[in-house]
């Protein structure tokens, strides 16, 4: 096992080199930047010391460099103005729209981001599972029948919707804190005991707008893989035996329909963070969906390349996971890897 991680590891630091070569060329494919149609706009209004500024912004990060030395300076890998400072070394960038260091803006934005989607995944599938499961066992029973409407309105209501129906109604019915994912109070705090509260508090309205598309579409999906499970001659078999029903469900037609979604871990990363940046404006969370739809359009691409980049990060960890977990939950993805 511990081969097969360091194997993985490798290819996720190669994986994620070509990545960042992907992203800061794409970042950087329209035409113009942020900066150079800010040093324009300051040219035409005569603002000599904005100007001067800005030009020596551009210099400080080696935007007049070709574009293969930008890259290696961004990423650390090459001596800049100010010596190895990159990616590597902790420094993220400069943001030329809001006139601040990256890691200023997204120091907290980052964690916010990695909380939510962690609970998220956790709701996704502890209501999931026990939900599919049931309904697959209790087949056309009340049950079955709740598990698929909830499966049918959680498919069919999109999660912005939900979330400016919650967002208006969410205090008055439930009495749960919405907008923002901690009160005004706790911005700029240190952790306490008292900020974490209060953060799990207005998780839960996020949580449930983000996670129920993807818990319905879970359930469904468990529940037909199940059923093909139990129809099959080894659990008949077991059953006839004498092995009790639940452990005979359990111990494996529920382990071999788990297969696909434990694979899942490493798509749903990048999905919750990218569905979820409507619902963060509607919401007005304060994770990386908003600041990186902002750095988009404005083409501040030491910003959106750094959160593309993060979320690729993301992405190949969940990735690593599922790979352990598939190992560990399916004996014959064991046998596989050691007989190569």
């Amino acid at each position: 096992m511990l081969g097969f991680i360091l194997r993985r590891s490798v290819t996720m630091v190669w994986t994620l080199l070509i990545v960042s070569v992907l992203i800061f060329v794409i970042v950087n494919l329209p035409p113009g930047d942020i900066l150079s149609n800010q040093i324009h706009q300051l040219n035409a209004s005569g603002e000599a010391a904005s100007v001067a500024r800005a030009r020596f912004l551009a210099s400080q990060y080696a935007l007049d460099a070709p574009m293969w030395q930008q890259y290696l300076i961004w990423m650390g890998f090459w001596p800049g103005p100010n010596g190895f400072s990159g990616i590597l070394q902790g420094d993220f960038g400069w943001s030329f729209e809001l006139d601040r260091p990256v890691r200023d803006i997204l120091s907290e934005a980052l964690w916010m981001t990695v909380v939510l989607n962690l609970t998220t995944i956790l709701f996704v599938y502890v209501v999931a599972l026990p939900l599919g499961a049931i309904a697959a066992v209790r087949a056309n029973s009340w049950i079955d029948y709740l598990a698929t409407f909830v499966g049918y309105v959680g498919l069919a209501t999109p999660n912005f919707l939900l979330a400016i129906v919650l967002y208006h109604k969410g205090a008055e019915w439930f009495g749960l804190p919405v907008g923002g994912l901690m009160g005004r109070e706790f911005a700029g705090q240190p952790l306490s005991l008292d900020k974490i509260l209060d953060i799990a508090a207005h998780l839960v309205v996020p949580v449930i707008v983000i996670g129920t598309s993807g818990m319905a579409a879970m359930v469904r999906r468990l529940r037909a893989n199940l059923l093909d499970e139990l129809g099959k001659p080894y659990v008949v078999t077991a059953i006839a035996k004498g092995l009790h029903p639940a452990r005979a469900v359990v111990k494996y037609p529920l382990r071999m329909a788990l297969n696909p979604f434990v694979a899942d871990i490493g798509n749903m990363l990048p999905q919750l963070v990218s569905g979820s940046v409507l619902v963060s404006v509607v919401m007005g969370l304060q994770t990386i969906g908003p600041v990186l739809l902002s750095a988009l359009k404005s083409q501040d691409y030491f910003l959106s390349g750094f959160i593309l980049l993060f979320v690729s990060a993301l992405t190949l960890v969940g990735m690593l996971i599922s790979d352990l977990l598939l190992a560990l939950l399916d004996p014959r993805i064991r046998f596989v890897a050691r007989s190569r």
